[in-house]
């Protein structure tokens, strides 16, 4: 299961250009203009993972298969974008199929790039965006309780009645300006809700785009758009989208290794942005070992051995037996499968198993 995480904000705030830097698979046009991305550009990259290359070192595969993120370079929205403009509907769709919101917030000034909203003012920026996500999701709660208020109020359909009530709690929320993943609901909730599939429901992350002088320390505006969002507990990225694109084209070790100590870097800020998304989701890798092949595969927390399974194909759920389990340090520790088998680390487990983040699995199943 590949994550989709779509890139939003306003125009010209460095979407495209943090898209270019994440992106190993297509390059989206970075420009100094307003409704530069039109259709979504998508790009997939490898989710960096440590342990995969110590897998691949100690089974020497002939292959090894990270997972992968999938971003979407979602275009610039503006002021009025619930009603339209700025092409504004299309876009908000384009939000609506995405897992999570990667919300790049400008916090850096530069005269020679366009800026519509006056001065820099990361929390305004946040709340055009967030007022123009509550617009659309207001729409669309308005109009299923307009479909299921008549069933509720006769009072013959329990469900329609536990609906209706839910979507006027949402509608009092987006109301009062707020985010429905603020809201709080319980699960059995959120089945009332989850065909429309709301946009502020959407867990987010938010990238502080700061100058390179800003790197390592923050500034004013990054820490300001921290404050704004500490309600939310949503995490604030501090990254310099220019400087990510240039580690996007370094091909050589040393060279990147290089450019690294130049900037007091250990990391491309993309690795923590991956890490950032995977735990907002409750995502988790497990991996398979073999000669063949090495492969890291995303879950969610809490799933077990039989729904894990199903990601490498359907048949292995529905025909599961059982799986061998080693857990990731063991088979580090003990260089092998067939190591940790000799010291009693490896495990069959059976259906209620809850795989553990780091699990090397074996699934014996019959279709």
């Amino acid at each position: 299961m590949a994550l989709q995480a779509g890139i939003v904000g306003l125009p010209n705030v460095g979407k495209s250009t943090l898209f270019n830097a994440v992106s190993n698979s297509a390059k989206a046009e970075a420009s100094n203009y307003r409704f530069c991305t039109i259709e979504p550009n998508v790009g997939l990259v490898d989710v960096p993972d440590e342990r995969i290359s110590k897998l691949e070192e100690l089974v020497k595969p002939n292959r090894t298969v990270p997972t992968v993120i999938e971003f979407v370079d979602i275009a610039g929205l503006v002021k009025g974008a619930s009603k339209g403009d700025g092409l504004g509907n299309k876009f908000l769709g384009n939000i609506r199929e995405v897992d999570a919101i990667v919300h790049v917030i400008r916090c850096f000034e530069d005269e020679n790039i366009l800026r519509d909203e006056g001065d820099i003012n990361p929390v305004s920026d946040k709340e055009i965006i967030d007022t123009e996500l509550q617009l659309k999701d207001l729409e669309s709660v308005e109009k299923k309780i307009a479909r299921t208020e008549k069933m509720a109020k006769t009072g013959g359909d329990p469900k329609a009645k536990a609906e209706f009530e839910v979507l006027k709690r949402c509608k009092e929320h987006l109301e009062k300006g707020k985010n429905i993943r603020e809201l709080g609901l319980a699960k059995e909730e959120e089945t009332a809700i989850a065909d429309l599939f709301l946009l502020t429901s959407k867990p987010v992350l938010y990238v502080a785009n700061v100058d390179e002088a800003s790197l390592h320390t923050g500034n004013k505006y990054s820490k300001a758009l921290e404050e704004a969002v500490k309600a939310e507990r949503a995490e604030v990225i501090v990254m310099n989208n220019s400087i990510e694109a240039q580690i996007s084209e370094l091909e050589d070790p040393a060279d990147k290794e290089l450019f690294f100590s130049e900037y007091g870097l250990t990391e491309p800020g993309l690795h923590r942005l991956i890490r950032s998304a995977y735990k907002l989701l409750d995502l988790i890798t497990y991996f398979t070992a073999g000669v063949q092949e090495v492969r890291a595969w995303t879950i969610h927390k809490g799933w077990k051995a039989p729904q894990a399974a199903s990601v490498i194909h359907t048949d292995f759920e529905k025909g599961f037996i059982k799986a061998e389990v080693i857990a990731y340090d063991d088979y580090v520790k003990y260089g092998s499968e067939a190591g940790a088998r000799d010291n009693g680390r490896l495990r069959i487990e059976g259906k209620e198993y809850v795989v553990n983040d780091g699990d090397v699995m074996h699934f014996r199943f019959n279709v």
